[in-house]
Parts: structure tokens; C-alpha cells; sequence
């Protein structure tokens, strides 16, 4: 099995993998190569470490052009299919300690009826690329091993932070077609003036996930892009690419992650029994495992995690529970609500920090917003917005009037804090538990 890690991580990262994963081979780049021997000592199944593009790589490290050195080209195939276990993805860590979750062989093929469709049915003749880390089932399952099963060539550039300027010359430079764009990165291209002026650009698809997009991003692609086509998609490590946005079949609505992927049956359901919810009603996103190769097989070492994440219906329909809740409306449309865990009661109400975070963002002031729930005396939780305001911008009474006049009365948060930077996973998602844990303290 296979193990992806970011070359983003510290040694505090590293070593949680490594040792929970039980790793016995750490093949490394020489600019990480420091960090591993720093933690292999902490690490008792690691047993090699072989170092790629190293000059001299140092005692106790095995250099891979060496052990190449006098061996066959050829190698035997091992016999698996679909549910022989391939590979260990963990999870970003935005809702807690990163999990290990497993998966088997058929997870990449599976992930090709979604890149179809969210690239529009376009996939042949192409050249793609993301700024995601390759270490994330965002990058490897929604453009990398699919773009390669259909034979078409990746753009790999290690950019680090992102920046907006250098994703427009790598978009030019090497003709990029399709790719895929975290909403903060959408945001960011935004800020740069005339891209289709002064780049020439050949993007005919963006796809895009992890938090819904909001209406300027689709409203900037139309009159800025000359019309591209940006699709939502939703998925998560242990089930992804499950819904799905394609504006050849379906006109996209701003918020909305879309509709079933063909292959995959996704519904809202009773976390509790089961059974499929109505149209319109709250509950959790959840897709059946019988015979799906994106979903996970479990959660390493932790059975009882896994048990924890399914159901099983009256009817004998077994569902992933996907933690996430949300909603179908009568034209199919799936919408998200929240995590479980993140959903805000106050004075009654069950908000998703999602929507409030969403109509935040519209605010021409604020480059990003985390939103949780802070414990109150007589409402359960209040509303607290951390908002990251714009380069330039101070954060004060006009600009808190400004994010409030927006929102409905039980939306609007009664608390908000000016930040400078909002804590992220290295996938860019805003880490709402650390904000939780910052006002515990």
C-alpha cells in the first residue's frame, strides 16, 4: 500500500503519519529529506529511507538510482482487484486529529465519471493542472490519476504559497485547459486585473471544491473569463467526487454542489435509522457502499470510527455517513448545511456556518471569514465571525455594521474579531475547530 504525503508537513505532521500509519518505506526528495531523519527515530516501522534528486544522501539512506542498479526492468503483477486495499490517504485535520482512511484498487477509475463530468465532457486533447498538493485525494482524484487514465498530460510546478500572478503565467505557459481550483485560489485570481488581456489563456473548465462557491466567483468566470465554465463539486477522503455540478446537462445554481454523479447513490437520510429524507428536509449526506469503489474501506486502526460511519436502512441499504448535512431539493439539486459537528443552535435556530460564511464573503472588504458558535447564557451559542479583511483594509465598527446589515437577524453573528490570518489545513480549508479551541482557552 501507498502512503501520500505533502512535502508542506513539519515534523509534527510527519511523524503522526508515519507513526500511525506504521510507514516501513519513506521514499523522500532531497528537500524533505531533513525532516524525515528528524522523526525516524520516533518512527519504529520505518525500516528504509530512500532519498530521490540527493546528491549524497547520508548514512543509513539508500539512494533509488542505487537500488535500481543491476535489477530487472520488469516486475510480476500482483494479483488484486477492486477491494484489495491500495492506499492510505489522511485526512486534512478541519474537524480534528487527522484519520487514516483506506482504500482499494477501484478508487482512482472511480473517480472518472465525476472528472467527465465536471470537465465537461471535455477530457481528450487537453492539458491539466492544480495548485492542490499531490499528497490530497482533492489533487490526486480529481485531476491527477484521472487525467492520466485518459492519457493526458499534468503540469506539476511545486508554487508553495499561492500566488495568484504565477497561477496565471503557469495557466498561459503551458497551455492548461482544465483545472482545479480551491475556492480561496478563485479568489485570489480575482484581484488580478485584466487576466484575459494580459495572459493568453486557453481554460475552457474550472472545477471546485471544499466550500460552496459563492455568486461573485460564477459572476467573475461569466464576464471575466469570457464565460468558463466553473463547476462545484463535492467529496470528502472517504468517499469523493460523489456530487457534482455540469453546466452541458444542468444550468449550476450559486451554493449548490449539484447532482449525483452517475454510479453513485447519494441521498440525505436519518443519521439515526437510515431513512431517506423528503425534499427539502435536513439531514445527513450519505451515499450507499455496496458496490461503490470510491468509498472507503475503513478507518485505519480505528474500528470503532468506522462502525460509527455507516447505517443501516430498514430495507437493508447500507449508507457512508458522509458527516455532513445538507439537503435535495425538488429539481435534485444537493445543498450544503454544515459538518455535524459544526452546526450552531442559537435561540432556537440550527444554523450552518457555511451560509453565514458565504454572505460574508460577499462583502467587497473581506478576503475570508471562519464562523462558530461561542456557548451563551440564554441563547446556547452565539454567532462569532473571525474575519481576515482584504490587504489594506482595517477592520472596525463600519466594516462589522457592513458584514451584520447582510444578514438575517438570527444569522447575523453578535461577535466578530478582525484577524490577520485565519488557521488552515494545508488544503486551505479554514480549521473551525481551532477557532473553537481559541475561544475555550
Amino acid at each position: 500500500m501507498s502512503l501520500p504525503l505533502s512535502v508542506l508537513f513539519g515534523t509534527d505532521a510527519l511523524r503522526y503519519r508515519l507513526r500511525d500509519s506504521s510507514a516501513s518505506v519513506v521514499v523522500s526528495d532531497e528537500s524533505v529529506l531533513d525532516a524525515v531523519r528528524a522523526v525516524r527515530g520516533d518512527c519504529p516501522g520505518l525500516e528504509h529511507v530512500v532519498a530521490v534528486d540527493a546528491g549524497d544522501p547520508g548514512t543509513g539512506v539508500d539512494h533509488f538510482d542505487a537500488l535500481l542498479d543491476g535489477r530487472a526492468a520488469g516486475f510480476e503483477m500482483a494479483d488484486t482487484d477492486e477491494t484489495t486495499p491500495a492506499v492510505v490517504i489522511y485526512t486534512s485535520g478541519s474537524t480534528g486529529p487527522p484519520k487514516g482512511v483506506l482504500h482499494g484498487h477501484g478508487l482512482w477509475v472511480g473517480h472518472c465519471p465525476a472528472f467527465w463530468m465536471y470537465f465537461e465532457h471535455d477530457v481528450f486533447d487537453s492539458t491539466y493542472w492544480t495548485p492542490a498538493d499531490w499528497a490530497w485525494i482533492g489533487a490526486l482524484g480529481d485531476v491527477v490519476f484521472p487525467a492520466w487514465h485518459y492519457g493526458q498530460p499534468v503540469v506539476g510546478y511545486p508554487m508553495g504559497s499561492f500566488d495568484a500572478g504565477t497561477a496565471f503565467e503557469l495557466l498561459a505557459e503551458f497551455d492548461v485547459t482544465h483545472t482545479f481550483l480551491p475556492p480561496t485560489a478563485i479568489r485570489m485570481l480575482m484581484t488580478v486585473n485584466d487576466p484575459t488581456g494580459r495572459y493568453d489563456l486557453s481554460v475552457a473548465a474550472i472545477c471546485s471544491g471544499g466550500e460552496p462557491l459563492t455568486p461573485e466567483i460564477l459572476e467573475w468566470a461569466r464576464e471575466t473569463l469570457d464565460g468558463v465554465a466553473v463547476n462545484e463539486l463535492y467529496g470528502q477522503t472517504e468517499a469523493n467526487l460523489l456530487v457534482a455540478n455540469c453546466r452541458t446537462w444542468f444550468p449550476a445554481q450559486a451554493g449548490s454542489m449539484g447532482k449525483p454523479v452517475p454510479g453513485h447513490d447519494v441521498a440525505v437520510v436519518d443519521a439515526g435509522t437510515g431513512e431517506e429524507l423528503g425534499t427539502d428536509e435536513l439531514g445527513t449526506i450519505a451515499v450507499r457502499r455496496e458496490g461503490d469503489p470510491v468509498v472507503f474501506r475503513e478507518y485505519w486502526n480505528d474500528p470503532e470510527r468506522t462502525d460509527a460511519a455507516s447505517v443501516t436502512a430498514p430495507d437493508g441499504t447500507e449508507w457512508h455517513l458522509t458527516g455532513d448535512l445538507g439537503s435535495r431539493d425538488a429539481d435534485g439539486y444537493f445543498w450544503f448545511k454544515a459538518r455535524d459537528d459544526d452546526v450552531i443552535i442559537t435561540a432556537g435556530y440550527r444554523v450552518g456556518p457555511g451560509e453565514v460564511e458565504g454572505t460574508i464573503l460577499e462583502h467587497p472588504d473581506v478576503e475570508q471569514v471562519g464562523v462558530v458558535g461561542v456557548p451563551h447564557e440564554t441563547r446556547n451559542e452565539v454567532i462569532k465571525a473571525f474575519v481576515q479583511p482584504v490587504e489594506g483594509v482595517e477592520g472596525g465598527d463600519d466594516l462589522r455594521r457592513g458584514i451584520r446589515d447582510r444578514l438575517a437577524q438570527h444569522e447575523y453573528p453578535r461577535e466578530v474579531e478582525f484577524v490577520e490570518e485565519l488557521p488552515r489545513t494545508t488544503t486551505g480549508k479554514i480549521q473551525r475547530n481551532r477557532l473553537r479551541e481559541r475561544e475555550a482557552e
